[in-house]
């Protein structure tokens, strides 16, 4: 063990101040981060590596932008903190309004964990019902009704998922296998009348990156609608990553091509690339909603730094650089390196499967198709993405460290990235394939 580890574990449970960074998916010691700049990474040991990690998605331009550091430095030295309102976090709320038209009203908080326990507690108020519907795989933060896991069939009350989550805070959370139709319309046969909303990610990025089935985000939008319920769609990974507007606008876009009238959620939360490697996080949504919050309704949310100035300048110079043409380049990248990686597996002969949604992806070794529930996610073979993961970070490469996770890239990452991380994953498959066969 590093002195490193030594002296983190000896103060941070499990030396670490968020899990998965703990490398427990993977195995090995993590090694400290001490800057990032463009696509690349430089930990405590002098190593340079293509990073996939993006912060876990904010840094969509990649690390340390100079517009967005420059934002920073002016913010901070005209005060780090006010407890007070803001010019900039007035024009940060109406940039999301502007991109995201579901989001008629904004509330900034500072973290994905509140916004989404602020829209569930908004969803009971405006009906006056208790449940519910969450589905597994799907996370949506640490409060405690949301960290539930599913249990046998179509629709069951959760139990806990984490130690410490009494049954009572569990016992109005329902929970379903993402993407099945006829277990959500049963669920709304038995229990419609109860429920308060149904919570999603706009597209599971949680468990790895999955695809929404054709329909089954309008079928939420339809159902909640149809029973007075409250359609919530959690954004906080994909939006304005996995397209301009976030996964709602990939589906609108596809929508209005079919000629289809676009479907649209009553609260959407956000958070990751509106703060631009800060903490920013925000919920939206229908007016009428909205201003249930106090000052002006009954439902409470408060936050001392909800709004930071250091942050939402972050978040602002973000929003501002992330136009069409950043998109395109993040797109571009993003499907040249899953494409890349797929193929350089392929031509090895190593089973796998892509989930892809927008800009966002991630590669399932040891999967036949790409998979839709947390069951199927949870067939992977995740001894195989440790062994990959290791094999690329000794040639420069960081992967996230869990293989339920998506492969970030940026608009800072070259095509010589790309090239370098393909050629990479071919020789590992290469000396996969010859190892299984020896």
């Amino acid at each position: 063990m590093s002195s490193y580890s030594e002296r983190a574990r000896a103060i941070l449970p499990g030396g670490v101040n968020s899990p998965v960074r703990a490398w427990n998916g993977v195995g090995g010691e993590p090694v400290p981060i001490v800057e990032a700049h463009g696509s690349r990474i430089v930990d405590a040991e002098g190593r340079e590596m293509i990073d996939l990690v993006a912060s876990w998605g904010p840094a969509i331009l990649g690390h340390a932008h100079p517009t967005v550091v420059a934002a920073v430095k002016e913010a901070a030295a005209r005060g780090l903190s006010f407890g007070a309102t803001t010019e900039a976090e007035v024009e940060l709320a109406e940039l999301i309004r502007e991109r995201y038209a579901p989001a008629e009203r904004v509330r900034l908080v500072s973290t994905g964990t509140e916004a989404t326990m602020t829209a569930i507690r908004l969803a009971r108020a405006a009906t006056g019902r208790h449940k519910f519907i969450k589905f597994a795989g799907c996370y949506h933060g640490h409060s405690d009704a949301l960290l539930v896991a599913a249990g046998s069939g179509l629709a069951t009350s959760g139990v806990p998922d984490s130690a410490g989550v009494t049954p009572g805070a569990a016992q109005d959370t329902i929970v379903l296998p993402y993407g099945d139709e006829a277990a959500l319309t049963a669920a709304f046969a038995e229990h419609g009348s109860e429920v308060a909303a149904v919570i999603t990610e706009a597209a599971p990025a949680n468990m790895g990156v999955v695809a929404p089935p054709a329909g089954f985000n309008r079928l939420i939008s339809t159902l909640c609608r149809n029973e007075g319920a409250v359609m919530i769609l959690d954004e906080v990974l994909t939006g304005f990553r996995a397209g301009p507007a976030g996964y709602w606008g990939v589906e609108r876009d596809h929508d209005v091509a079919a000629d289809l009238d676009p479907w649209t959620p009553d609260l959407v939360t956000f958070g990751k690339v509106i703060g631009g490697g800060l903490p920013v996080a925000a919920l939206g949504g229908r007016r009428d909603l909205m201003e249930q919050l106090a000052p002006l309704g009954p439902v409470y949310q408060a936050g001392t730094l909800s709004g930071n100035p250091v942050a939402v300048a972050a978040g602002l110079a973000t929003m501002r650089l992330l136009t069409d043409e950043v998109h395109g380049r993040v797109a571009e990248a993003a499907t040249s390196l899953r494409d890349g990686v797929s193929g350089a597996l392929t031509a090895a002969g190593i089973t796998h499967a892509v989930g892809s949604a927008g800009t966002l992806f991630s590669i399932f070794l040891g999967l036949e198709s790409a998979p839709v529930t947390f069951e199927q996610v949870a067939g992977q073979d995740t001894a195989a993405f440790a062994r990959l993961f290791h094999a690329l970070r000794r040639e420069g490469v960081a992967l996230p460290p869990s293989a339920y996770e998506a492969w970030f890239v940026s608009a800072a990452h070259t095509a010589s990235d790309v090239d370098h991380i393909v050629a990479t994953v071919a020789a590992w498959a290469q000396s996969e394939r010859d190892s299984r066969g020896a």
